[in-house]
This record gives C-alpha cells, structure tokens and sequence, in this order.
C-alpha cells in the first residue's frame, strides 16, 4: 500500500514515516499544499494523510480541489484536537476520517487500516483468499496446509496487494509502485522473483502470469 503524508512538521513525519514503513505502506512526503496537490495528480495512492495547516496552500484548499477532480483516495485529515469546525469543514469537503493532535501512532495506524480496508472492499485484518491468509497485524502468511511463514517486507507487500485486489490482473508497473520503496530499484524483474518465492510457499497455481499483462490470483473453487 502506498501512503502520501502531507505534513510540515518534520518531526512528527519522521514519527509517521518509521511508523508507516514498519506497518507495510510505502511512504511519499510532501511539506506543503502545492507540491502535495501535484503528487496527488501525479502519482496512484491507497490513502493519504493531510494536514490542514500548510504552508502554500491549506490542506482544505487541496482536498476540495481533488474531489472536484474525481480523485477518490481516501483522505484522513489532522486537525487541532479543539478546532471542532476545521472537522466539520474537511468532512464536508470530502474527507474520509480526522483526528486530532496530539495523537496516539496506534490510533493513525488503527483509522488508516480501516479506511485502507474499506478502499478495497475488506473487512477484516486478515485477509484470506482460495485458502490463504495473511494476519496485517503480524505479517504472517499461512498456506492451504496450515503452514505459517513471516514474510519480508517485500514479500508482504507483495502479497498484500494482490489479496487486496483479488478479482484484478495487476500490472508489474502497479505493483512496483506498491512494493518498492523510492531508493529501492524498481527492476520489473525482480516483481518475478518475489512473485515465485510466494509460489514456492502457496503453490504455483496460486499466482497466474498473463504474459505482457501482469498477474492475478487463481480463481477460487466452488466445490458445491
């Protein structure tokens, strides 16, 4: 899953960053409204997290402006914990959540997940499809078999985005922009690599390769 943080106090990004990066999100900052919007634009995010007090331009001004463009990313909007109107106002310019500073990280983490899940159609922390699972909270995968394994980084973002997008064949460009982080080479090649290391783990049918298109996941049985 990849997350932009529109946020100009830089040490509670470096807080989201670590925190971010350790749940799984590839993360992209922008410290001010007007290179934010231009991201937005620009670049495919699960969920973005804006402050309203930007610099440049206020984060009111780029939410409504992304609504007006049909850009339906789900936003969770940080406001001053007593500014009740600053709520109200981002909920009606189109915001999916808010929370209010000072914050607890698990909260963001928990309100993110949510909306996250929500964008995809999932209810749970636990995804599971054709038989296998994958616990969000602890990275931890489990085979048709009952075999559990804790994946990498790569491997669990991988895999949760195809389980996120189960019924759709997934591009490697999607999926490189899902899974690597910026530093990281995006070698479309190594996509195959992680790719049969799942398969190893899940079987090979799991993971089908439509050559030239991407990949999508096996179609579940229906043994009644």
């Amino acid at each position: 899953m990849r997350v932009l943080v529109i946020e100009d106090d830089v040490r509670l990004v470096e807080e989201l960053r670590s925190q971010l990066q350790k749940n799984g999100y590839i993360v992209d900052i922008s410290s001010d409204g007007v290179e934010g919007a231009f991201f937005i634009r620009e670049i495919s995010f699960d969920v973005i997290i804006l402050d309203l007090g930007l610099p440049q331009k206020p984060g009111l001004e780029v939410l409504q402006e992304m609504r007006a463009e049909q850009i339906d990313t789900p936003v969770l909007i940080l406001t001053a914990r007593d500014s009740w109107q600053e709520r109200v106002d981002g909920l009606k310019a189109g915001a999916d959540d808010y929370l209010g500073k000072p914050f607890f990280m698990e909260e963001l983490m928990a309100r993110l997940e949510a909306l996250v899940r929500r964008r995809y159609g999932q209810t749970s922390q636990q995804l599971e499809y054709a038989g296998i699972k994958l616990d969000l909270d602890t990275q931890i995968a489990r085979s048709q078999k009952g075999d559990e394994f804790q994946l990498t980084g790569i491997e669990f973002r991988l895999l949760r985005y195809l389980l996120m997008n189960p019924g759709r064949l997934v591009s490697k460009t999607i999926l490189s922009e899902h899974v690597y982080e910026e530093e990281q080479v995006r070698d479309s090649n190594v996509i195959e690599v992680y790719i049969n290391r799942l398969r190893q783990r899940f079987g090979k049918e799991f993971i089908k390769t439509r050559r030239g298109q991407g990949y999508c996941l096996q179609a579940e049985r229906n043994d009644s």
